[in-house]
């Protein structure tokens, strides 16, 4: 046999065995504000990040009112300089009735290129400020069904659906009736959609509760993101959490480096970095504010990257936290407790 015949033949039962190892794994789909996608290997995320976060209240808000050039022409130069650095998913945390405008996010997606994500659900975290007066008096159900009916037919007027269930909690060991009604109604919601669940949490204190009701539910814990992990400073409780099978995320690197190095060297040590998502909760664009201090998208990849790399951290570790596990904790799948 020549050896030119030989080499084809090599190079057939790689590929072959390459495509039935790709044929093997499931798709992973996620909804972003223009539509359905499956996500593509090797691409990076930011898993927590904000366009406009507006804190004037529930009752109050009025996004018709917010001036869509300024924000634009302030917002658009941080998410461009996001191609440098191969960002292609940015998923944007403000929940209806706190800076949520899908409108704006679809055009942002469009002129960028970026893939967003934006969310249903509610933020109950403040006394619940962000909460309308109705919404209050509503069963976790009733919210469920309104959450759902955003996935499947659109919010508000558009045809732009949801890719997360963004939910909020005040930081007590002991939730209020109406956090354990959003808690309940984002359970009930993931099991008609197989939305991610992200709470707002803060310290280990709110989680326990959360996950608990999440398991009364048939929900498991891999589709619940602890929101704002770095808040935490009992390491034991990093290491009960990722016990537990929920996602950490440290999102808090648009103000602080230092804390975030020291949790994921826990991670890595400990073997749990496949939990962990890291974002910078950066933008935050006020309408409220007549000088805007925009915060860039960017110390992630110009201040932790190298400093991860100076303590040990391989190519393959920050593609581990940067785009495989976003990219599995935003899947849209329904993740039930497996019955005993």
């Amino acid at each position: 046999m020549k050896l030119t015949a030989l080499k084809q033949i090599i190079v057939y039962i790689l590929f072959i065995t390459v495509f039935q190892g790709i044929a093997q794994e499931e798709p992973l789909i996620i909804q972003s504000v223009g539509g359905l996608r499956t996500v593509k290997s090797g691409e990076i995320w930011l898993s927590h990040e904000h366009i406009i976060v507006d804190f004037i209240g529930a009752d109050s808000i009025d996004n018709t009112s917010w001036d869509r050039d300024d924000i634009l022409k302030q917002t658009l130069p941080h998410l461009i300089e996001l191609k440098k650095f191969n960002v292609a998913y940015f998923v944007d945390a403000s929940p209806q009735y706190l800076g949520r405008d899908v409108s704006l996010l679809k055009e942002l997606a469009q002129r960028t290129g970026l893939t967003i994500l934006t969310n249903t659900g509610l933020y109950g975290a403040r006394k619940n400020k962000f909460i309308p007066h109705t919404a209050k008096q509503k069963t976790a159900e009733e919210l469920a069904e309104e959450w759902l009916i955003e996935f499947k037919e659109g919010i508000e007027d558009t045809r732009i659906k949801p890719g997360f269930i963004k939910i909020s909690v005040d930081n007590n060991d002991s939730l209020s009736p109406m956090h354990q009604k959003l808690v309940k109604a984002a359970a009930l919601c993931h099991l008609q959609s197989g939305l991610t669940i992200a709470s707002h949490t803060g310290k280990a204190l709110a989680l326990w509760p959360q996950l608990e009701i999440l398991t009364k539910q048939g929900v498991s814990t891999k589709a619940f993101v602890w929101v704002h992990a770095q808040a935490e400073e009992d390491d034991s409780n990093f290491i009960k959490a990722a016990e537990s099978g929920c996602w950490i995320s440290l999102d808090g690197l648009g103000w602080e480096i230092d804390k975030h190095v020291k949790k994921l060297l826990l991670a890595k040590n400990n073997g749990f970095l496949d939990q962990i998502l890291i974002s910078h909760d950066a933008g935050w664009y006020d309408p409220q504010k007549r000088e805007q201090n925009i915060q860039p998208y960017t110390p992630i990849f110009k201040r932790l990257i190298p400093l991860l790399r100076a303590k040990g951290f391989t190519s393959n570790d920050i593609m581990q936290i940067l785009s495989i596990n976003p990219s599995k904790a935003f899947a849209i799948n329904i993740r039930e407790l497996q019955a005993k």
